[in-house]
């Protein structure tokens, strides 16, 4: 595995899992978290899924500007989807669906060119090839 040269480190603290508490070490994100209802808990709160779904949109964002060239990306929208399912008892998996909305793509081939660009150089992408089902798509 190649080495990283690391340039920031994201601290982040939970107490009580998914029914419980999570803050950053500079006091930035500070809240409860719980489970959804889907799963058996309130849905209160948001959940550790919504943090990786805005988590990833946004970092898959930053990877379409490094891609994007001179495709303008005014009015673009990132939508991360992340799926909780399982594999049977006590095993738990994730899924990712991102859709991606480029209207100023020359077409719909364009922006799926530059969707795919971007899957190839972001971090979270990255992270995740190999390990979970990630599908990237340009839509309308």
């Amino acid at each position: 595995m190649e080495k990283l040269n690391i340039d920031y480190t994201a601290v982040a603290i939970n107490t009580g899992g998914r029914k419980g508490h999570v803050r950053t070490d500079d006091g930035k994100l500070d809240f409860d978290v719980s489970m959804p209802k889907e799963i058996g808990g309130d849905g209160e709160k948001t959940n550790p899924e919504q943090f990786f779904a805005a988590a990833y949109a946004s970092c898959f964002g930053g990877a379409l500007g490094a891609v994007a060239g001179k495709t303008s990306l005014r009015d673009s929208e990132i939508k991360a989807k992340v799926h909780l399912g399982n594999y049977g008892p006590n095993s738990f998996g994730l899924a990712v669906d991102i859709e991606v909305k480029i209207p100023h793509a020359d077409s719909l081939e364009h922006a799926q060119q530059l969707v795919e660009a971007a899957h190839q150089v972001c971090p979270y992408s990255k992270a995740t090839r190999g390990n979970i089902e990630v599908n990237v798509k340009a839509v309308e």
